[in-house]
């Protein structure tokens, strides 16, 4: 069967039918520019050279950013261009390598944000609350941390000598970023004055302050070794990490008494203590004036709670820095260790627009995201740095009715070859995007934080949209059950990879997978 008469004779039959083949195709056909393109996407997959070795790599995390967002973004992003919007691509859905990732927790189909998050960091699903311990320890049972301490891919590149760092918009104690570094048996215990006594007494400490001390920390847990600690750590909740005296105050501090920490302990002086050549900063001004090229750590809280919505970021108080800016100054100082860095961006208030039922936050932030991940590719070596972009899980945020191309996606539906917008059975217009469930149906006007929604009671069901505005940034979309706030959904989310090592993100993976992603690449584990 493998004569060479018989290989001659297969390969002329297929040179034959290729040719066949191009030739029964329609000029209309082949000079269509979709055929093209899409020929072109193929031609370019062909050429492509896979390396497997990483110096450097930024994993960055959408916080609820599942497909129907990415989808919704990429159309609000190219229509704020002027374009149609169905046809453009967020910057990092142009990487090569894609994957399907699957996100339940262990012990829940719908996940949350510290499950799988763990997952990304540890290699390990766990349970839906707990952070850095494997599913064995009890979601708030102090006691069951010991022994189910999970190691993180960020306490591995330290070890390895390279440079970490964690960035977010959203509290740097909050679950997503907390993962990197972080054991706790329940998320929710961000400083001492969230845990219960009982927790306190047996010896757990609070998020914050392993945050403080993840040197000291990851040194006593592994004896002889000697690192260096988080050379980056950037994002908001400056309230867990001052003391509940207004004296401690920040000078753009919202409350009368910023911190709530009820031990006393100032976390941002320990730090400045234990490295007194590191940069504290916590405004605009002083992240401006940092020298990325001579600043060996830096530890920023630019909020008393998360950071503003990028729409609402001109409303800060003091003023506070883009997640395109953060993740630029990060990679500058993280660059600056020649062995390389491991950095993790997580953008945090895509998840929070999302459960405020507001789309154009949710919307205006992935966008801002993709930026911040554009601004990485511009200022990395693709020969050496694998740049991961994921989410943790999706929303219950749906693209529906059947628009015409070019519809405002913020808008309501106009049906193709229509200029009004389409009834419903009720008679009443409807939006293209919408919610499953939430609090429901806003008209803020001109507002731009989300977060606003939580002062009204849900109103769910539908409302008569006729002469509302809902492309308006205070517009918050209806949703069909009422819930406190807008909830997580189960669907996979997409993992998009460019960079050495991104060849393997393909298929349909466990969560878990991508800690491995990062270790091949990486070589973080002596048997790698």
């Amino acid at each position: 069967m493998n004569s060479p008469w018989v290989t001659a004779s297969a390969l002329s039959t297929l040179l034959f039918s290729s040719v066949a083949a191009s030739a029964v195709l329609p000029k209309v056909q082949t000079d269509n520019q979709w055929f093209s393109n899409a020929q072109q996407t193929v031609t370019n997959k062909t050429k492509q050279v896979n390396k497997s070795k990483a110096k450097n790599v930024i994993l960055f995390v959408g916080d609820g950013m599942g497909v129907s967002t990415l989808t919704a973004a990429r159309i609000l992003d190219g229509q704020m261009k002027g374009n149609s919007g169905e046809e453009g691509y967020l910057s990092f859905e142009m990487f090569p390598y894609s994957a399907q990732v699957k996100t339940y927790n262990v012990d829940a189909q719908t996940p949350d944000s510290a499950g799988t998050m763990t997952a990304m960091m540890s290699g390990v699903k766990t349970d839906i609350g707990v952070l850095g311990v494997s599913e064995k320890a009890e979601r708030g049972n102090c006691n069951s941390v010991a022994g189910n301490e999970l190691v993180t891919a960020l306490e591995l590149a330290e070890i390895k000598g390279l440079a970490t760092g964690v960035v977010s918009t959203a509290r740097i104690t909050h679950a997503t970023p907390a993962a990197a570094y972080a054991k706790s048996a329940d998320r929710n215990w961000e400083d001492v004055s969230d845990m219960p006594e009982e927790a306190v007494t047996q010896g757990c400490e609070d998020i914050a302050s392993q945050l403080i001390n993840f040197e000291k920390n990851l040194e006593a847990r592994f004896p002889g070794v000697d690192v260096d600690g988080i050379e980056v750590a950037m994002g908001g909740g400056r309230r867990h990490f001052l003391p509940k005296d207004e004296a401690a105050n920040s000078a753009d501090a919202a409350s009368s008494v910023e911190g709530d920490r009820t031990d006393g302990r100032n976390l941002v002086t320990e730090w400045q203590t234990q490295y007194p050549e590191g940069q504290y900063v916590m405004d605009q001004a002083g992240f401006d004036a940092l020298d990325a090229s001579s600043t060996s750590k830096v530890f920023g809280l630019f909020n008393e709670s998360h950071m503003q919505y990028e729409a609402d970021r001109a409303n800060d108080i003091a003023g506070e820095p883009s997640l395109t800016q953060i993740t630029t100054k990060a990679i500058d100082v993280l660059d600056n260790n020649d062995k390389g860095f491991m950095l993790v961006v997580e953008s945090g208030r895509v998840d929070h627009g999302h459960h405020a039922g507001s789309a154009f936050n949710a919307l205006t932030d992935t966008v801002e995201f993709a930026k911040a991940i554009q601004a990485a590719v511009d200022n990395t070596d693709p020969e050496e740095t694998l740049i991961l972009v994921t989410a943790d899980h999706s929303h219950v945020f749906t693209i529906a009715g059947y628009p015409k191309r070019g519809n405002p996606i913020l808008g309501k539906v106009v049906a193709v070859g229509e200029t009004e917008p389409t009834l419903a059975s009720d008679d009443m217009p409807y939006t293209t995007l919408g919610y499953t469930n939430g609090r429901g149906y806003r008209n803020l006007g001109d507002e731009t934080n989300a977060d606003a929604t939580y002062n009204d009671d849900p109103v769910v069901g539908r409302q008569d949209l006729s002469q509302v505005d809902t492309q308006s940034s205070g517009y918050h979309q209806e949703a069909l059950i009422p819930t406190s706030s807008e909830t997580h959904a189960g669907e996979d989310v997409a993992l998009h990879a460019s960079g050495p090592g991104a060849h393997l993100s393909q298929g349909v993976i466990e969560q878990s997978v991508i800690f491995h992603i990062i270790n091949k690449s990486l070589g973080l584990m002596a048997n790698n």
